[in-house]
């Protein structure tokens, strides 16, 4: 009796044809398993919140930006220089753009401020500026709408 339960016994070459395709075989289901874990694991990632880490304190702003027709707008850009350090000489400029919910979030601002940050926002020829001052709301949520009034 041969390999496999066969009736027939089998050659070295047949066998080894038989290894090989059960090894190329395992092969192109790892591949299938992997490419679908690839294509069906990120499917939350299209709307997750972009994020903006400036590292300098405890405090977040969260934004969500809209149309004056309260619809998102995708890649609104958000801009904040922030002042730190002896006499506010050194700064940090950040900006990040908002998802297609009009979501953004900037993380890792500080909590104590000389001045109020100021938080530019603008799409197309729209833009909107929000004072926030981190030593009184240091988790802020902004919805900014951009558009004719």
């Amino acid at each position: 009796m041969g390999a496999w339960g066969n009736s027939k016994p089998l050659g070295a070459a047949s066998f080894l044809g038989n290894w090989r395709s059960m090894g190329l075989n395992a092969i192109v289901a790892v591949v299938t398993l992997v490419v679908f874990a690839a294509v069906t694991g990120p499917l939350a990632t299209a709307a997750d919140v972009p994020v903006i880490k400036a590292e300098l304190g405890p405090c977040s702003a969260d934004f969500t930006v809209t149309d004056s027709a309260n619809q998102p707008l995708y890649d609104a850009k958000i801009q904040v220089t922030v002042r730190y350090g002896f006499m506010g000489k050194r700064k940090s400029d950040l900006e990040i753009g908002t998802n297609s919910e009009g979501k953004a979030r900037f993380e890792g601002l500080p909590s104590k401020v000389k001045r109020p940050l100021e938080f530019k926002t603008r799409h197309g020829q729209y833009t909107q500026t929000v004072m926030h001052n981190p030593q009184i709301d240091c988790q802020a949520r902004f919805a900014v709408v951009l558009g004719p009034p």
